[in-house]
């Protein structure tokens, strides 16, 4: 299992971040706890996984000096420093500004790309979704009940999917949750 979860990063809605350790702490942590690297290749390791976040030199800081995008890049320079084949993605866009979101969604297309990874992405910002998944499913009551392309998902006819990507007030979801109520 250990091997398993070393082949996956797991980049954490809020970040996650370590408050009572430096970026560079927090970005190495997997690598000091279950790789037990040198510490040159430790720092090389760090300043790359950093770099390809576009955040080189900030090691020395404290997450409370960083903003909220910030926070995410280093979350992610966190799972990409173990080299995964897997990343998933818990929310990657929430709590950011529009233009951050975007940065976001360029920079997971830029990582699957640069470092031939998996990305999963669990989201409810249908704007990221479209940006970042070649494939989307959507998930409803515990199953998926539509899977495939943007474009695919867009055209659909289930009207819990139409409801939802719309995000309209009025529909199958809400219909349902007011039977709980």
């Amino acid at each position: 299992m250990k091997a398993l979860n070393l082949k996956i990063g797991m980049v954490f809605q809020g970040g996650a971040l370590f408050d009572s350790m430096t970026v560079g702490e927090n970005v190495g942590f997997a690598l000091i706890e279950h790789q037990h690297v040198e510490k040159r290749e430790l720092l090389e390791r760090i300043e790359e996984a950093l770099s390809l976040v576009d955040l080189s030199g900030i090691e020395n800081l404290m997450p409370a000096e960083l903003s909220g995008g910030m926070k995410k890049r280093v979350s992610l320079a966190r799972a990409i420093c173990m080299r995964p084949q897997i990343i998933l993605y818990d929310e990657p866009t929430t709590g950011v500004d529009p233009i951050t979101a975007d940065s976001i969604n360029e920079l997971i297309v830029s990582m699957r790309d640069k470092l031939k990874v998996t990305s999963i992405v669990v989201t409810h910002d249908m704007k990221s979704a479209y940006r970042v998944a070649d494939k989307i499913a959507m998930l409803y009551q515990g199953k998926i009940i539509a899977e495939g392309t943007s474009e695919e998902i867009q055209k659909s006819e289930h009207s819990v999917v139409h409801q939802f990507i719309n995000g309209l007030a009025k529909g199958p979801i809400t219909e349902t949750l007011e039977q709980f109520r």
